[in-house]
């Protein structure tokens, strides 16, 4: 029997079926961090409960904590100090691993876990954040969840799940220079919509896949979640054995062996059945750009605005929220996206705040000026990742070319009531979301690359590489 990559991760921890295509599956390792964390420790303890395996968990600080230099348990959210001090006790009642604001490997969660090998192939991870789902490009099974059912995760070492369906995405052929994993993962949301991954773990897979490095995998499934997926998933390779060798929390020894001979499993047969395959032609993806406050609202970072009156193949409430996106973000139809000002640049995130990012970006800002007028901050996604760059002088290139540098940190990649650039400024961001408000009242976001970010910077105005 033919399996896919899916199909036998998911058999693989399968304790029981529990009817209407529920299953309690066993979780090998869930990651917290503050905004989420104290809540389900807390509970748990007030319930007179107790962590099944504490080797398994780890916690980090990384959504509400300051990302300028100097920092200490002081947020930019009102009272958020509350929630660093709550979480740091409660893992240390709990004895849990806490990557706290001074450890040396600090940072967000779905940079951290995969620095350190934590995250490997085959296993599952749970966290109580959306965007856990940027595992996958590991080939581990990994999905965002609630704090109820972390709590749950974290006395028993299992889950009651839905088992979503499965689709493969074929990125076909090669890509154009300079176009990358953001916007591969950009392209495909606006070809086939928010909702278009809804119900499914998704598999990448095709010769584009392949030939990404292991970051730009995770860059890839970090956005599944915006897909409406349950995951995304890339089957592991000898790129991804070589990736996680030697880290922290990876296997060593003998069982080093063994895990490679496991992982080297995990992929999809070649007459893997799926109950959906879509096909994307690399050649049709440029370097792209959201307009609207959707991600599905993306366009060639060369384009025109769209008209929604002019579409004769959408619904009438997709046009108007199309029309309300134009509202919001204060454009024309029409309008090259080119001629269209910025504020503020943003670098950072889970999607895009590896050391392999930071490079491209100190690659094309070498020589280069951030225009007048526009503030630009680079947060890189981990201490390690800071200590990296800074150890190859990345840090001194964007600085030089008007960039701030800060300590690592989710920052401005949303807006919990504190830092943000400021109503109605227009705002080019490496981060994933850009709803009405995701990075403060009134501010607009366009989503795009770090290139692309870093390149907009310079000119003023949003543009490509």
């Amino acid at each position: 029997m033919t399996s896919s990559l899916f199909e036998k991760l998911w058999q693989v921890h399968v304790i029981s079926e529990l009817g209407d295509s529920e299953y309690l599956l066993n979780i090998d390792r869930v990651f917290l961090h503050e905004r989420t964390g104290s809540i389900a420790l807390l509970s748990l303890e007030e319930s007179g409960r107790t962590i099944a395996s504490p080797e398994n968990v780890f916690c980090t600080m990384d959504h509400i904590v300051s990302t300028r230099l100097g920092r200490n348990d002081n947020t930019e959210m009102p009272g958020g100090e509350k929630f660093i001090q709550a979480t740091r006790q409660a893992a240390e009642r709990a004895g849990i691993q806490l990557f706290d604001l001074t450890h040396p490997d600090q940072g967000i969660a779905h940079v951290v876990s995969p620095e350190l090998g934590i995250a490997q192939p085959g296993i599952t991870l749970v966290c109580p954040d959306s965007h856990t789902c940027t595992l996958g490009g590991l080939g581990a099974l990994a999905w965002g969840i609630g704090s109820t059912n972390a709590e749950h995760a974290l006395a028993t070492n299992t889950l009651r799940v839905q088992k979503p369906k499965s689709m493969r995405v074929n990125f076909n052929g090669t890509l154009s220079d300079g176009v990358s994993a953001k916007d591969m993962i950009i392209h495909l949301i606006s070809l086939l919509g928010t909702a278009g991954g809804s119900g499914y773990a998704v598999e990448f897979a095709g010769e584009a896949i392949s030939n990404l490095s292991v970051e730009a995998r995770l860059t890839l499934c970090n956005m599944a979640v915006e897909f409406s997926a349950f995951t995304g998933l890339v089957a592991p390779d000898e790129k991804t054995i070589e990736y996680v060798k030697g880290r922290p929390y990876a296997p060593s020894g003998e069982q080093w062996d063994k895990a490679v001979a496991h992982w080297q499993t995990l992929h999809s047969d070649p007459n893997a059945r799926f109950d959906q395959e879509v096909n994307i032609d690399c050649k049709d993806i440029k370097h792209s750009v959201t307009w609207g406050t959707s991600p599905q609202d993306a366009m060639p970072a060369n384009g025109q605005v769209p008209n929604p009156d002019e579409l004769q193949d959408i619904s009438s409430t997709r046009r108007e929220a199309m029309q309300r996106a134009l509202q919001y973000m204060a454009l024309t139809p029409g309008d090259d996206i080119n001629s269209v000002k910025i504020d503020a640049a943003f670098i950072g995130s889970c999607t895009n705040s590896r050391l392999s990012d930071l490079r491209l970006v100190a690659d094309f800002l070498r020589g280069k000026k951030v225009a007048d007028g526009v503030s630009a901050i680079c947060v890189p996604g981990s201490s390690r990742v800071k200590r990296e760059a800074e150890a190859e002088g990345i840090d001194k290139v964007l600085i030089d070319a008007g960039f701030e540098w800060r300590e690592s940190g989710c920052s401005m990649c949303f807006y919990a009531g504190g830092e943000t650039f400021g109503p109605n400024k227009r705002v080019i961001s490496s981060t994933n979301r850009n709803f009405e408000g995701r990075q403060g009242p009134k501010t607009r976001t366009h989503i795009a690359s770090p290139l692309t970010v870093a390149a907009s910077a310079c000119a003023g105005f949003i543009k490509s590489a």
